[in-house]
């Protein structure tokens, strides 16, 4: 059993054995759940790395490149200002 200290902020240092476990890391998450007889359960909610994240979402389209960007901004450009000599 390990056991930490309420300060009297209402704060507990996590112990180093308790974070080990965990593999815990600065701005992981902890949830506290309750039972039935008021016992807590841990559980730690690791911060992803932007790397993790890479990828975890379909795409529907592929991603356009350079040029193809330019030629969209550029032909939004010409749109724009047809449509203002148009209302003039």
């Amino acid at each position: 059993m390990i056991r930490a200290k309420l300060t009297s902020k209402g704060q507990i240092t996590i112990p180093v054995a308790v974070r080990h476990k965990l593999d815990l890391q600065p701005g992981d998450e902890l949830l506290f759940e309750f039972d039935r007889d008021d016992e807590v359960k841990l559980r730690a909610f690791k911060r992803k790395r932007l790397t993790e994240l890479y990828a975890s979402l379909p795409v529907k389209r592929p991603f356009p490149n350079k040029e193809q960007v330019r030629e969209e901004v550029a032909a939004e450009m010409a749109r724009r200002i047809l449509k203002k000599g148009k209302s003039r």
